[in-house]
């Protein structure tokens, strides 16, 4: 074949996998002005023009789409305490690293870390307000745990946010407490807003700044299109910092979700700002149901294991889902909702069940994470449309709390995969970095591996039987994502389809399924054209 002089570039010589079920696998095609015009055999170009790139023969995917993500919090975290392994393995090792960060805080701004799992920690223990009144009682501290519902604050950060013996827990948040009722620093859920509200904002300059530099480290990872899953409208709308940050070089094609408790005081939704065509885009509402799992927060039934009282926590009602929807249909876009355990889940699917989507091109909603979903709520969401956007990397980071918290039978019966796409379900793979005990929280082969195997990082068995082939993972990680974030003409290698794709070091499809961990990006391409090269 032939075709016109335009901007044209060849790609020959390699191994293509398409995640298009019509055409599953090529070894050439042919990009003219950023969109492929053809894809085949090789052998089948009667004369190459343009521009011609050899892939030498690597393993190509299409980019990776990560469908439940959180990029700036990502991104301004490299300025935080890693509170995971490697780094810190004890509440000691924590109280240490503080210590360090506080005799360098000459201007006693506050001192922030994420990623704690007790779990992990050697004390076998969350670190209380007493832990880091060791490191220091001068510099308001606030850590985050992995799962990002829960935070641990010294004591001068409860004295700012004025949390004494007598403050009552916040609706759907609970201020933990000592025998003789005092604050033990922990706060669950609602409860960490009552100090997370005092923090410091950055400027829009400073995370447009910080978004810009992340791009690059996404592209490291093969991720060429991202969503914002906690976006706001204040103190910064979120909308301008993501145009700022194009500005300074983010290139990811990005969707972002409003939080329901930001649109339904100040709307701030339009044709100009729903547009999936732009590079930035809004894509939905977004409403939590419950917590999380390795947290106890999640809304579960039965109880968490050898705690006969504690079910999660619920953080929404029928009545705010069926506000929120009407707002997302009227506005055209997803009600995203996040649902953990089952009553959770139960929550969303019940209410929705039997009613009609307002969307034609993909999911009207969405429920993220879906880890603990009963074979009842599975076949009524699938009855309903209703997608599943999860997480493999939970499971496999967070394995001793889920045992801790589960018992092993029923955190074998966690994320049941399989089970949801034999129902019919749209499902989709994701991050949700950093929301998650894992240096690399964002690495989609971590993910991926950790489903073909259904093995956690120590080996522990997650339940072989729920596991996905390898071809089916990685679908989830791009056609199906696209399918379900509804970002236009990515997801697969096909005619008229931007050419956003991966070329890999390893070939994934002839190494140890226990090994994809280590496969690494070689180069990442969008529309066509070289991003990054390691």
């Amino acid at each position: 074949m032939t075709i016109g002089k335009q901007s044209v570039r060849t790609f020959i010589n390699g191994k293509i996998f398409t995640s298009n079920p019509e055409q599953p696998y090529a070894n050439a095609m042919i990009v003219r002005d950023g969109k492929i015009v053809w894809i085949g055999e090789q052998s089948d170009l009667e004369n190459i023009e343009g521009d011609c790139v050899d892939l030498s023969g690597n393993r190509v995917l299409p980019g990776f789409i990560d469908a439940h993500l959180h990029p700036l919090w990502l991104a301004n975290a490299s300025t935080q305490i890693a509170c995971t392994p490697p780094l810190v393995n004890s509440i000691a090792d924590l109280i240490e690293q503080i210590r360090n960060l506080s005799t360098s805080n000459k201007s006693d701004k506050w001192i922030e870390g994420w990623g704690y799992d007790e779990g992990k920690l050697s004390e076998g223990r969350a670190p209380a307000r007493w832990d880091l009144d060791e490191a220091t009682t001068d510099i308001p501290i606030f850590i985050t745990r992995t799962c990002t519902h829960i935070a641990v604050v010294n004591s001068k950060a409860l004295e700012l946010a004025g949390i004494t013996k007598n403050t009552p827990d916040p609706q759907g948040g609970k201020i933990d407490r000592d025998s003789n009722g005092e604050p033990t620093g922990i706060l669950r859920e609602n409860a960490k807003d009552l100090v997370q509200r005092m923090l410091p904002a950055k400027s829009l300059e400073e995370n447009a700044e910080s978004l810009a530099q992340l791009s690059t480290m996404l592209f490291a990872h093969g991720i060429t299109a991202i969503t914002d899953l906690m976006s706001k409208s204040k103190p910064i709308d979120y909308f301008d910092i993501y145009h700022a940050a194009i500005k300074k070089g983010l290139k990811q094609r990005t969707v972002l979700y409003y939080l329901w408790e930001d649109l339904k005081e100040q709307p701030i939704l339009g044709p100009d700002k729903i547009k999936r065509e732009n590079q930035i885009h809004i894509g939905g509402i977004k409403l939590f149901s419950d917590g999380s799992i390795s947290g106890k927060t999640a809304w579960v039934n039965p109880p968490f294991l050898d705690e006969e009282e504690n079910y999660g926590i619920q953080m929404t009602t029928k009545e705010e889902l069926l506000a929120a929807a009407k707002a997302a249909e009227q506005n055209s876009i997803q009600l995203v909702v996040h649902a953990m355990g089952e009553q959770a889940i139960d929550l969303i699917v019940d209410t929705f069940y039997g009613k009609k989507g307002w969307l034609i091109d993909g999911p009207s909603i969405r429920i993220e994470h879906a880890a603990m979903p009963t074979s009842r709520a599975i076949q009524r969401a699938a009855e309903t449309g209703i997608a599943f956007v999860t997480q493999p990397i939970f499971v496999f980071a967070e394995i001793e709390s889920y045992l801790k918290n589960l018992g092993s039978e029923r955190t074998k019966q966690t994320y049941p995969i399989r089970s949801m796409l034999k129902s019919g379900i749209k499902v989709a793979f994701s991050s949700d970095a950093p929301a998650t005990a894992w240096a690399d929280p964002v690495n989609p082969f971590v993910g991926i591996m950790s489903f073909v195997t259904r093995l956690a990082y120590d080996g522990s068995d997650t339940g072989q039987d729920q596991r996905v082939d390898l071809t089916t993972a990685i679908m989830l990680y791009t056609k199906a994502a696209q399918e379900i974030t509804r970002i236009p003409h990515i997801g697969q290698l096909s005619i008229g389809n931007h050419a956003d794709f991966i070329v890999l070091d390893q070939d994934i499809f002839e190494m140890n399924l226990e090994k994809i961990n280590t496969v690494l990006v070689k180069q990442t391409y969008m529309g066509g054209n070289l991003v990054f090269q390691r």
